[in-house]
């Protein structure tokens, strides 16, 4: 038998004849669609490569909305205990500033909305623990977005900015955030930039695909001195 968990496959039974040929043949199905499901459609925020080391780039972004919840704990646990309120507000617990002529006169409960899901999920330390933010899709403006049913949602706008990022693979963990974090922060002080805000940990990758094929990265906002 074959099957996964976590983003990971587990083959029961004797390895040998059609086990084994099942247990590759999952293993090649979970990779290409882990490749597939991130080249299709997921929209993400765009931006021009100023100048690029290897791993490390300087970028400047578009501007764009965020939708974001503030939650305390450590990161991890801030991380999971926010992604299912922003995923709540992007699946229909909002409230749509859309008006239907045929139902408006009709109905008391305002209709809700779903919207798409785009990458990456961003995270950034605050004064009370931490702050996650999906980006909006850009056919929204803040006037268009639904507004969020819960409270501890709310809507950002995000002016159009340049940033300091490093990329990486691999394991969603602290220690991983902390050691690359330091990497760009020498890098930023080598280049002679100024630090404008908070680091933000931008997650690129569902959860079920696998860690050694995860794009992360990390953004600190900067400006020439």
């Amino acid at each position: 038998m074959v099957v996964l968990t976590n983003g990971v496959l587990h083959c029961f039974g004797s390895w040998r004849g059609a086990l084994a040929r099942a247990c590759l043949v999952g293993l090649a199905a979970v990779l290409i669609g882990s490749m597939t499901g991130r080249a299709m459609a997921t929209e993400e925020p765009q931006y021009s490569v100023v100048e690029r080391s290897g791993d490390l780039e300087l970028r400047d972004y578009a501007g764009y909305i965020l939708a974001e919840t503030e939650v305390s704990g450590d990161m991890e646990r801030a991380s999971s205990a926010a992604f299912g309120r922003l995923f709540g507000y992007i699946t229909g617990q909002n409230r749509s500033r859309v008006e239907i002529a045929m139902t408006a006169p009709v109905t008391q409960t305002p209709a809700s909305e779903k919207i798409a899901m785009t990458a990456p999920v961003g995270q950034r330390q605050s004064e009370n623990g931490w702050i996650v933010s999906f980006m909006m899709p850009a056919s929204y403006t803040l006037e268009t977005l639904p507004v969020p049913t819960d409270a501890e949602v709310s809507l950002r706008v995000v002016p159009a900015h340049r940033v300091a990022s490093i990329r990486y693979a691999g394991r969603w963990s602290e220690t991983r955030y902390l050691e690359h974090k330091a990497q760009l922060e020498s890098w930023i002080g080598q280049a002679g930039l100024n630090v404008d805000g908070p680091a933000q940990w931008a997650r690129y990758d569902a959860p079920y695909v696998p860690w050694f094929m995860r794009r992360n990265e990390i953004l600190i906002p900067v400006s020439a001195n």
